[in-house]
């Protein structure tokens, strides 16, 4: 008999028997109890530490809410766990709001929870803690993975609010220093949708192809303005972080004011304290550009004048200490002179030696063998006259240019033509060359050989020591 009481007399009252109790069966009794705890419970807050948290392959999540004295189990199920704002994780203190219900097949109460919200702010620090201290465990946080950032980003990507002041403030920072071309990638930086949007984000933009229609970021900044720590949760939540580590884009976090600390400051490549400061950290300043380059152009005018310079007094130095071509080969050339007048003798010696050695030997041949021998070889004898001829005076013209050519060089490098200009050459008693006034010894006696002749000389013992070029006028000991 059901008549909505839940509760018999623990012992029959005076007069009744044990036979006039209602008799239920288990799931009539299990249906009354559900009944029962769900209608004086319809919805309760409950707070508590969760523990033994348990995600099975439906989607269905199951964890226990204890405290000091007493455990209730809980539930959040698959539609419900995508409403959540705050994901149920060990150890944390929240509070839970949901339906109190019975689960018949264990003959336990649980509740079905609907909302999680942290208890007060220690316990938000505590999970943001236990969630840095979890990630850096693997590796997110550390410095070798994060990337440098490009000088000059052609196109940077803002990932932001397009309603609020922050993304003003980004576009002011970057017209001021260096403007470049900015894509904003619109999203919610507050609320239960803000994480999965700055996921998405940041994911889109990795995604884009580099040549592609929608240009792909040299560098992301990801900005948002100061707020509680509860407005800023969304960019300490997982999703995001993971984001920030897979993405092969440098990105600049700029979340919240200086004071403000969320996660995604840990696994960004650089981390900006204002919205602004991260535009300044993505661009350099043009105008301090400029003033550098137009110093390197001079100083590098200046390097090529300098250089320029002490190559043409090297020059200069190295052509006075030439010698003149003329007087280089003055000599050979007179021995070239000498050599064509002997040899011009001696050719007209020899051909006049042969001819009396023919002479002689026609001689003795036969008036009629020798005609005929004449007849049959006059032509011949002539053409080859001819040939020596002509042979001898190209020879003697060959010899004359290539001895004309070594004059020229020998002029060019003689020490004779420093002596016509002016200097001298010092020499010892006994002939040996002194360069410098220290190889000359007080009463020394010396020949000086001048252009035209030389003449002995006695050193008086004083050195007269000159730096620098000398004076017009001057000579100098060569």
């Amino acid at each position: 008999m059901d008549d909505g009481t839940l509760f018999a007399p623990v012992a029959p009252a005076q007069g009744q028997t044990l036979g006039n109790l209602p008799e239920f069966t288990v799931s009539e009794l299990s249906a009354r109890l559900k009944r029962t705890v769900e209608d004086a419970f319809p919805f309760v807050r409950v707070r508590g530490e969760i523990s033994r948290v348990t995600r099975n392959a439906n989607g269905n999540c199951y964890f226990d809410l204890k405290d000091e004295n007493a455990v209730l189990a809980a539930v959040v199920w698959k539609l419900g766990w995508a409403r959540l704002k705050i994901k149920p994780e060990q150890g944390l203190d929240v509070v839970c709001t949901g339906r109190l219900t019975t689960y018949q097949g264990q003959s336990r109460y649980q509740l079905v929870v609907e909302r999680i919200e942290l208890a007060g702010i220690g316990a938000l620090m505590a999970m943001i803690e236990e969630r840095r201290k979890r990630l850096a465990a693997e590796g997110l946080f550390d410095a070798a993975r994060k990337r440098p950032l490009p000088y000059l980003p052609d196109v940077i990507g803002v990932v932001t609010s397009p309603t609020g002041a922050v993304l003003r403030d980004i576009m002011h920072r970057l017209m001021d220093r260096f403007p470049r071309r900015v894509i904003l990638w619109p999203v919610m930086v507050q609320g239960e949708r803000a994480a999965a949007e700055i996921t998405a984000a940041i994911r889109g933009f990795d995604a884009l192809m580099v040549g592609g229609r929608i240009p792909r970021p040299d560098v992301i900044i990801v900005a948002r303005g100061g707020g509680s720590v509860e407005d800023l949760l969304a960019f300490s939540e997982e999703i995001v972080l993971r984001a920030v580590a897979d993405c092969t884009i440098p990105i600049i976090s700029a979340v919240g004011h200086e004071t403000d600390t969320t996660l995604i400051d840990f696994v960004s490549d650089r981390r900006a304290p204002t919205p602004s400061a991260g535009a300044e950290m993505a661009v350099p300043v043009r105008r301090e550009l400029s003033e550098s380059v137009a110093g390197f152009g001079e100083r590098l005018s200046h390097t090529v004048e300098r250089l320029f310079g002490d190559r043409r007094r090297t020059l200069v130095a190295l052509a006075r200490a030439l010698p003149r071509a003329d007087s280089l080969f003055a000599l050979p050339r007179q021995r070239y002179d000498a050599s064509a007048e002997r040899l011009k003798s001696a050719l007209g010696q020899n051909l006049q030696r042969h001819a009396v050695r023919l002479s002689r030997s026609g001689a003795l041949l036969r008036p009629r063998i020798v005609a005929d021998a004449i007849g049959r070889h006059g032509k011949a004898i002539d053409g080859l006259g001819n040939r020596l001829d002509r042979a001898y005076r190209a020879r003697i013209g060959l010899g004359a240019r290539q001895l004309h050519a070594c004059a020229r060089v020998l002029d060019s490098v003689s020490y004779r033509a420093v002596l016509e200009r002016g200097f001298a050459l010092v020499r010892g008693a006994r002939g040996e060359l002194r360069r410098r006034a220290a190889e000359i010894a007080p009463g020394e006696k010396l020949q000086l050989v001048f252009a035209d002749a030389e003449a002995r000389v006695t050193a008086d013992g004083k050195t007269a020591v000159r730096r620098g070029p000398p004076k017009p006028g001057q000579g100098e000991l060569f």
